[in-house]
C-alpha cells in the first residue's frame, strides 16, 4: 500500500472536510437550494456531454446535496434515459444503475437513500452508460473527487472512464474529464 502524498488529505483530514461541508450545505435556505438546482440544470443541458448522451447515471440528492430532480424532469423531457444507482445485491460495497422514470417506485435503501427496486430488466451496464454525475462532497484541482467515505463509487467505477465522461458538481460547477 502506498504512502498518501503530501498533498492528498489524511482520513481525519477528509472527515473534517466531509463534515464541514454537509454544515455549509444545511445552512443553505430552501431559496438557495432551488436556485442552486436550476443552475444545475441549465448549466448541464448547456454542457455537450449531456446533450449528446442517451444513457445518463445520476443520483437523488439526500442530506442536503443539490437536488438532482430539476435537472432529472428536464433529461426527461429530453427523451433521455436516466438511471439511479442501487446497492448491489450480490456484490456488497458495489452499485449497479437501473433505468428511472417518472412512474418508477422508489425505496429506502440500508443506507436510508431511495433507489428503484431492483429489477434485472432495467439494469444498465456500466458499457452502456454515455456519462455520468455523482454525488460529490469536494474535489481538487486535479479533479479527484471526496465521497461520502463508503467507497461505493471508487470500487464501481474504476475502470469506468474508459466508456465516457465522468461528470460531477458540487453547486452549479461540472468537471468533467476522460
Amino acid at each position: 500500500m502506498s504512502e498518501p502524498s503530501m498533498s492528498e488529505p489524511s482520513m481525519t483530514q477528509r472527515q473534517a472536510i466531509r463534515q464541514h461541508v454537509r454544515h455549509l450545505r444545511r445552512a443553505l435556505t430552501d431559496e438557495q437550494q432551488t436556485q442552486a438546482a436550476e443552475q444545475l440544470a441549465e448549466h448541464a443541458l448547456n454542457y455537450a456531454p449531456v446533450t449528446e448522451a442517451r444513457n445518463i447515471a445520476l443520483f437523488l440528492s439526500v442530506d442536503g446535496e443539490l437536488n438532482t430532480r430539476p435537472l432529472i424532469a428536464r433529461l426527461w423531457h429530453l427523451k433521455k434515459t436516466v438511471c439511479l444507482p442501487v446497492l448491489h445485491p450480490f456484490s456488497p460495497g458495489n452499485l449497479l444503475f437501473l433505468r428511472y422514470s417518472p412512474d418508477t417506485p422508489l425505496l429506502k435503501n440500508k443506507l436510508r437513500i431511495p433507489e428503484p427496486p431492483l429489477d434485472i430488466r432495467q439494469v444498465i451496464t456500466l458499457d452502456q452508460l454515455d456519462l455520468m454525475m455523482v454525488p460529490l462532497v469536494a474535489f481538487d484541482q486535479h479533479g479527484q473527487r471526496l465521497g461520502m467515505g463508503g467507497g461505493f463509487y471508487d470500487r464501481t467505477l474504476q475502470n469506468w472512464r474508459q466508456h465516457g465522461f465522468f461528470a460531477g458538481g458540487p453547486g452549479t460547477r461540472l468537471s468533467a474529464g476522460r
